[in-house]
């Protein structure tokens, strides 16, 4: 996958744009940043560019929101308050991660070892 710049909040559509444009067939994708940084901010942007008409917002205290899109559905986590990968077999992660469904992680680095070798 390419490298894609935000210098600003005025690059976010542009960006979110390109990001869709070079998906493919890639469904998982983790997305790394300090708090603040602006991960939900850019995936509301992405959602948008794929047709996602519910309100996008974090899923911090639910842990995954679900939004219908012109792709299928998006499956948009946030695992900032996950205290064990445990939480997330309870979960059922295992149905989101192999579905034919696209994947948005926040805080991925909490959870590594249960993505799926296909994550960008």
């Amino acid at each position: 996958m390419s490298e894609i710049i935000i210098h600003s909040l005025e690059d976010i559509k542009r960006a979110a744009s390109e990001f869709v444009a070079l998906i493919g067939n890639r469904r998982i994708f983790a997305f790394y940043g300090h708090m603040g940084a602006g991960k939900t901010t850019f995936i509301k942007a992405i959602c948008e560019e794929l047709g996602v008409m519910d309100a996008v917002s974090s899923p911090t205290f639910a842990i995954v929101n679900e939004y219908a899109s012109t792709m299928g559905s998006i499956y948009h986590f946030d695992f900032y308050r996950i205290k064990s990968v445990a939480e997330l077999y309870n979960l059922g992660y295992e149905d989101y991660f192999y579905s034919d469904a696209t994947c948005f992680i926040e805080w991925p680095q909490l959870a590594e070892e249960i993505l799926p070798e296909e994550t960008v």
